[in-house]
Protein backbone atom coordinates (compact mmCIF):
# COMPACT_ATOMS: atom_id res chain seq x y z
CA UNK A 1 0.00 0.00 0.00
CA UNK A 2 1.05 3.68 -0.40
CA UNK A 3 3.00 5.15 2.61
CA UNK A 4 6.10 2.64 2.82
CA UNK A 5 8.87 4.25 4.25
CA UNK A 6 11.02 2.35 1.97
CA UNK A 7 12.60 3.49 -1.21
CA UNK A 8 9.53 4.24 -3.93
CA UNK A 9 9.47 1.58 -6.41
CA UNK A 10 6.83 0.71 -9.10
CA UNK A 11 4.49 -1.59 -7.53
CA UNK A 12 4.21 -4.52 -9.92
CA UNK A 13 0.49 -5.42 -11.34
CA UNK A 14 0.02 -7.82 -8.51
CA UNK A 15 0.56 -5.16 -6.00
CA UNK A 16 -1.55 -2.85 -7.03
CA UNK A 17 -4.23 -5.55 -7.23
CA UNK A 18 -3.95 -6.24 -3.71
CA UNK A 19 -3.40 -2.58 -2.78
CA UNK A 20 -7.20 -2.08 -4.55
CA UNK A 21 -8.53 -5.00 -3.00
CA UNK A 22 -7.37 -3.61 0.84
CA UNK A 23 -8.84 -0.22 -0.12
CA UNK A 24 -11.86 -2.40 -1.53
CA UNK A 25 -12.43 -4.03 2.10
CA UNK A 26 -11.44 -0.97 3.38
CA UNK A 27 -14.41 1.26 2.36
CA UNK A 28 -16.50 -1.73 3.05
CA UNK A 29 -15.80 -1.71 6.37
CA UNK A 30 -15.59 2.34 6.95
CA UNK A 31 -19.22 2.06 4.98
CA UNK A 32 -20.86 -0.83 7.33
CA UNK A 33 -19.53 1.37 10.38
CA UNK A 34 -21.06 4.22 9.53
CA UNK A 35 -24.37 2.35 9.06
CA UNK A 36 -24.06 0.45 12.18
CA UNK A 37 -24.23 1.24 15.66
CA UNK A 38 -20.81 -0.29 16.48
CA UNK A 39 -18.14 0.89 19.44
CA UNK A 40 -15.23 2.87 18.47
CA UNK A 41 -13.16 0.03 19.72
CA UNK A 42 -14.46 -2.13 17.35
CA UNK A 43 -13.73 0.07 14.48
CA UNK A 44 -10.46 0.05 15.07
CA UNK A 45 -10.00 -3.99 15.69
CA UNK A 46 -11.80 -4.13 12.03
CA UNK A 47 -9.06 -1.81 10.51
CA UNK A 48 -6.33 -3.42 12.46
CA UNK A 49 -7.31 -6.90 10.98
CA UNK A 50 -7.71 -5.15 7.39
CA UNK A 51 -4.27 -3.77 7.61
CA UNK A 52 -2.77 -6.82 9.26
CA UNK A 53 -4.50 -9.35 6.63
CA UNK A 54 -3.05 -7.14 3.49
CA UNK A 55 0.56 -7.51 5.06
CA UNK A 56 -0.22 -11.78 5.34
CA UNK A 57 -1.27 -11.84 2.07
CA UNK A 58 1.47 -10.34 0.67
CA UNK A 59 3.81 -12.82 2.81
CA UNK A 60 1.94 -15.36 1.38
CA UNK A 61 2.12 -13.88 -2.60
CA UNK A 62 6.08 -13.88 -1.60
CA UNK A 63 5.31 -9.60 -1.92
CA UNK A 64 7.59 -7.62 0.07
CA UNK A 65 6.06 -6.58 3.35
CA UNK A 66 5.34 -2.99 3.81
CA UNK A 67 6.96 -2.70 7.49
CA UNK A 68 4.74 1.16 7.52
CA UNK A 69 1.66 -0.84 7.53
CA UNK A 70 2.48 -3.32 9.15
CA UNK A 71 3.08 -1.44 12.53
CA UNK A 72 -0.27 1.01 11.73
CA UNK A 73 -2.01 -2.78 11.30
CA UNK A 74 -0.63 -3.58 14.86
CA UNK A 75 -1.18 -0.11 16.59
CA UNK A 76 -4.63 -0.05 15.40
CA UNK A 77 -5.42 -3.96 16.40
CA UNK A 78 -4.07 -2.69 20.10
CA UNK A 79 -6.25 -0.08 20.00
CA UNK A 80 -9.24 -1.45 19.14
CA UNK A 81 -8.43 -4.02 21.65
CA UNK A 82 -7.43 -2.24 24.40
CA UNK A 83 -11.02 -0.43 24.11
CA UNK A 84 -13.43 -3.29 23.70
CA UNK A 85 -11.52 -6.53 25.67
CA UNK A 86 -13.18 -6.59 29.75
CA UNK A 87 -9.74 -5.67 31.09
CA UNK A 88 -11.16 -3.49 33.63
CA UNK A 89 -8.66 -0.85 33.18
CA UNK A 90 -8.17 1.89 31.03
CA UNK A 91 -5.78 1.14 29.06
CA UNK A 92 -3.96 4.89 27.47
CA UNK A 93 -0.61 3.68 26.18
CA UNK A 94 -1.91 2.83 22.95
CA UNK A 95 -3.23 6.40 22.21
CA UNK A 96 0.43 7.84 23.32
CA UNK A 97 2.61 5.18 21.10
CA UNK A 98 0.61 6.29 18.16
CA UNK A 99 1.18 10.12 18.80
CA UNK A 100 4.88 8.92 19.43
CA UNK A 101 4.67 7.07 15.73
CA UNK A 102 3.56 10.11 14.35
CA UNK A 103 5.64 12.51 15.57
CA UNK A 104 8.90 10.06 14.44
CA UNK A 105 6.94 9.52 11.00
CA UNK A 106 6.57 13.82 10.51
CA UNK A 107 10.39 14.31 11.51
CA UNK A 108 11.64 11.46 9.04
CA UNK A 109 9.92 13.20 6.45
CA UNK A 110 11.13 16.46 7.25
CA UNK A 111 14.57 15.74 7.46
CA UNK A 112 14.96 12.40 4.28
CA UNK A 113 15.69 13.01 0.83
CA UNK A 114 15.32 16.67 -0.87
CA UNK A 115 13.76 19.85 0.80
CA UNK A 116 9.96 20.20 0.43
CA UNK A 117 10.78 23.50 -1.53
CA UNK A 118 10.57 23.62 -5.14
CA UNK A 119 13.40 24.63 -7.01
CA UNK A 120 13.57 26.63 -10.29
CA UNK A 121 14.55 23.86 -12.43
CA UNK A 122 11.45 21.49 -10.86
CA UNK A 123 8.98 24.72 -12.10
CA UNK A 124 7.03 23.43 -15.31
CA UNK A 125 8.21 25.57 -18.28
CA UNK A 126 12.18 26.08 -16.90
Amino acid sequence: MIGSLEREREPTAREKRLEAGTWGVFFVWIGVCLLAPLPWGLWLLGVGVILLGAQLVRKLLDLHIEVFWLVAGSLFLLGGISEVAPFGIDVKLIPLVCIAAGIVLFVRALRRGPPLTASRRDLPGT
